[in-house]
C-alpha cells in the first residue's frame, strides 16, 4: 500500500500527537532492542542517555542523568525524529522518487539518523567517529532503522483509524 497522505502535513494538534504516538511507540522499540533484546543476545548495550549527556557537557549544558534520558526520549525521540520524518525528509523523497509504499523510505530515514547520530553527533561530543566502529555501533544502526520503521508503521497505522 502506497503512503497517499499529503506530502507535508500541517502544523496542528493531530499532527503533534501523531507525532508524539509514533515517537513514543518507536523510541520504546528503540529501547527494547538496544537495552533488553540486544544484549540478550550477548550484544552491545545501549545507552542512548549517554550520548545526550555527553553532548550536553560539550556545550556546557547540565549533563545529568535527568538530562540525557529527557533529550534522548523527549527531545530527540518524540519531537525531533518524528519532524524531521514528516517535515524534511518524506517531503523531500516524495518530490524526488514519488509516491511509494512507506517501508522503503523509512528504513532509509532510519539509516539517515543512524548516521546522523552515531556519525556527527558523537563527533560532536568529542566522542570517536562512529563509536570507532565497535559493537555498539551496530545495534544503534539495527536500533535506528527500526525506529524509522516502527516510527511511519504507527504512523500509518494512526492515519488509518
Amino acid at each position: 500500500m502506497t503512503d497517499t497522505t499529503p506530502a507535508r502535513p500541517g502544523l496542528n494538534a493531530q499532527t503533534l500527537g501523531l507525532m508524539f504516538i509514533s515517537g513514543f511507540v518507536a523510541t520504546c522499540a528503540f529501547d527494547l532492542w538496544g537495552q533488553l533484546i540486544s544484549p540478550g543476545l550477548g550484544f552491545a548495550n545501549l545507552s542512548p542517555h549517554g550520548l545526550a549527556k555527553s553532548l550536553l557537557g560539550t556545550f556546557g549544558l547540565p549533563n545529568g542523568d535527568f538530562a540525557g534520558y529527557f533529550v534522548h526520549f523527549y527531545l530527540v525521540g518524540l519531537i525531533g525524529y518524528p519532524i524531521g520524518w514528516l517535515f524534511i525528509f518524506k517531503p523531500v523523497w516524495t518530490r524526488i522518487v514519488g509516491d511509494m509504499h512507506w517501508f522503503v523510505p523509512s528504513a532509509i530515514y532510519g539509516f539517515g539518523l543512524w548516521v546522523f547520530a552515531i556519525g556527527g553527533i558523537t563527533a560532536i561530543a568529542g566522542l570517536p567517529f562512529f563509536l570507532n566502529f565497535t559493537g555498539i555501533t551496530w545495534v544503534a544502526l539495527v536500533g535506528h532503522v527500526v525506529y524509522g520503521i516502527v516510527m511511519v508503521a504507527v504512523m500509518q497505522m494512526l492515519r488509518r483509524t
